[in-house]
């Protein structure tokens, strides 16, 4: 793993898992949101050792807080609380760490899961944290708030590209590139709706700097995606692995992840209403 992908892998980690579990407001996922750190930093600390018992051990610590993450899923599932698009995005993201925590113990065992090589697994990790969690959360957040088609399009459609993405990595690149199409669309989606709030009268000026700036970010990040993916499945020419990381990767990490989290959390703290998941006496959400 690269410096720069290890660096973004730990504010997945560290930042982006535990700062999205708080603003599902599930008072379920609270218990598992105060104990993170104690999976997250082994996780973290496995990225910078070598190869091998050590490293692969320690990347084992944290895919069992994934696993622990994950098990909500089903248990939500089966009491009826995630039929809604938000409540499928929230099911995407308590998923997909355990996904990018498998890559990870592959990876720093050294063992080529499914066939696949060492580098592509070690970009697995940071793909399933940020277009996986944080991608997921945030696009049922705004449909939280969104009421109408494009936030029920953007919450399901993130979802479903991230999971065409993953079958593509069996089927191969013209899979991949129909799921990052879909994908897209489901993010400039987000981003809209996002530009949108963040132009709404009385927003202050760091939460509509932080929304705006979130929504512009995707416009090209996701433009660097497709053309990578398009490139992969046709021959034409496309950026490299090494450059996506330092600019869709850091991008998306940096610019959309992160600055709508803050943006969420500054409205969340105004209003958490706005952000919190409301149960219905017969088991729905709103």
């Amino acid at each position: 793993m690269s410096a720069l992908v290890n660096a973004i892998v730990m504010l997945g980690m560290l930042v982006v898992v535990p700062a999205g579990l708080r603003l599902t407001g599930q008072p379920e996922l609270e218990r598992i949101r105060r104990f993170w750190p104690l999976f997250a930093a082994p996780g973290a600390l496995a990225l910078w050792l070598p190869r091998g018992a050590t490293a692969t051990a320690l990347a084992c610590v944290y895919a069992a807080g994934t696993v622990l993450l994950a098990l909500h899923a089903p248990h939500r599932a089966a009491r009826g609380r995630s039929l809604d698009p938000a409540g499928i995005a929230l099911l995407t993201a308590l998923v997909t760490p355990a996904v990018a925590a498998t890559a990870l113990v592959a990876e720093r065992s050294g063992h080529e899961l499914f066939g696949f090589d060492l580098g592509i697994l070690a970009l697995t990790v940071p793909h399933f944290h940020f277009a996986g969690f944080a991608a997921a959360l945030i696009a049922g957040l705004v449909c939280r708030v969104s009421d109408g088609p494009a936030g029920r399009f953007a919450a399901l459609s993130v979802p479903l590209g991230t999971l065409l993405v993953l079958v593509g990595y069996f089927l191969g690149d013209w899979a991949e590139l129909a799921g990052a199409v879909v994908l897209t669309g489901g993010m400039w989606t987000v981003g809209l709706l996002t530009w949108r709030m963040g132009r709404e009268e009385g927003r202050d000026r760091t939460t509509r700097f932080l929304l705006l700036s979130s929504a512009a970010v995707l416009v090209a990040t996701m433009l660097l995606a497709l053309s990578w993916a398009l490139g992969e499945a046709t021959g034409l020419p496309h950026p490299s692995l090494t450059w996506m990381a330092a600019t869709h990767g850091l991008g998306n990490a940096l610019g959309f992840v992160l600055c709508s989290l803050l943006a969420w959390r500054r409205i969340h703290a105004h209003d958490p209403s706005r952000t919190a998941v409301h149960t219905h006496p017969e088991g729905r959400t709103a």
